[in-house]
């Protein structure tokens, strides 16, 4: 009798041990069901049969699909049927477009008006333009054309060129016709996030590749979004100008984790050019992203917490310095001056001892530092 006796009082202290890991299991589970995180890639072949072959590839585990193809969005058709098909099979959307014209493309004018009652929530709005900061730092001017080369070719000083930077990107035909249809802009950048914010974006995916330091770039798009009030993204893209172009799937997997951790709301991997049937992503960069999607469920956010930027690093006002070493350019049009190594060291200091914990912002009177940050350095 003794014996039974202890058995039973084993199975009851295993069952009550084991009790609280299995609801904790569950709550993991069960939050993790809606994720706080878009992740997908982004489409720039020609046809769309290659884009439902890419939706079908990845569709069990992302929740986003970016149209990037000039071919399919200036085709209604085409682009009507991607976008059907994406929402069909549970993805949210959003369309790139280079420019929005309505004289060669006059069905274009109704599509972004209804866009939203079509596919309703799932139709998150229009990436337009594309690196407009990075243009301005390595091309003097944030998009092609003579009236730009003009706006810029007789600038006085930073906040002459800052001025004219965040004023003409609202002011051109194809942002005009995006704000009329009152859809979110979303774009990807490497240079000056602060007045890509200022020009107008609602989100701004900041890139992650070409050997940059993810941290700072990071700190650049995360604390322009903190300060001002907008979304900020990750999309991991190139690390090379010639085939693989992407890096590993350890490494890629690796930065999508870094920007999920920094509480990136979108991480997105960038697919192009086409040099295989799905892109120029391949089995490892798809494996990579199933254990990603796999990640963000086993580790929601809401339970395991993210990474809070309580610091900020303050650069001066207008400083459209590209930062990319010590000694990038200024709005693409002034060579490193006597602030940038002193900038530079700082930096590089504040990101080795705060890493993610650290924003990088401007000091701007319209906005209140002290209400974002606890800790601030300035750059003097």
């Amino acid at each position: 009798m003794k014996p039974l006796l202890l058995l039973a009082l084993i199975v009851l202290l295993v069952s009550a041990f084991s009790l609280p890991k299995a609801y904790v299991c569950y709550r993991i589970q069960s939050t993790a069901s809606g994720e706080d995180v878009y992740f997908g890639v982004t489409f720039g072949s020609n046809s769309t049969d290659e884009a439902k072959f890419l939706i079908d590839k990845v569709k069990e585990y992302t929740n986003l699909f970016i149209v990037d193809s000039w071919p399919i969005s200036t085709n209604e058709t085409a682009l009507n049927e991607v976008c059907n098909y994406a929402v069909g099979a549970n993805l949210s959307l959003i369309v790139f477009f280079d420019f929005i014209s309505y004289r060669g493309y006059p069905w274009l004018h109704e599509w972004l008006d209804t866009a939203r009652e079509r596919w309703g929530s799932k139709f998150l709005g229009i990436y337009l333009y594309d690196e407009l900061g990075g243009r301005q730092i390595d091309k003097r001017q944030w998009d092609e054309g003579t009236s730009l080369k003009k706006l810029f070719a007789n600038v006085s000083d930073y906040s002459d060129v800052a001025n004219k930077f965040v004023t003409s990107i609202p002011s051109s035909f194809s942002m005009q016709n995006v704000k009329n249809s009152s859809l979110p802009v979303f774009t990807s950048d490497y240079a000056l996030f602060w007045f890509d914010y200022l020009a107008g974006y609602d989100t701004v995916f900041t890139e992650l590749g070409w050997n940059h330091s993810d941290v700072q770039q990071i700190a650049l798009a995360r604390g322009a979004a903190k300060v001002q009030g907008k979304q900020w993204g990750a999309i991991i893209t190139w690390t090379f100008q010639n085939p693989p172009y992407l890096g590993n799937g350890e490494e890629i997997l690796q930065d999508m984790k870094t920007a999920y951790r920094a509480g990136a709301q979108y991480v997105i991997v960038f697919n192009h050019p086409t040099i295989n049937p799905y892109g120029v992503l391949t089995e490892e960069h798809f494996n990579a992203m199933k254990a990603f999607w796999t990640h963000i469920h086993n580790f929601p956010r809401s339970i395991f917490g993210q990474t809070n930027s309580q610091v900020a690093f303050v650069l001066p006002k207008n400083y459209g310095w590209g930062m990319r070493n010590p000694e990038d350019k200024i709005w693409g049009i002034w060579p490193s001056d006597d602030l940038s190594p002193v900038i530079w060291e700082k930096m590089t200091s504040l990101i080795n001892r705060y890493g993610l914990n650290l924003d990088i912002v401007y000091d701007d009177p319209q906005f209140d530092l002290a209400q974002k940050y606890s800790v601030i350095y300035f750059w003097k």
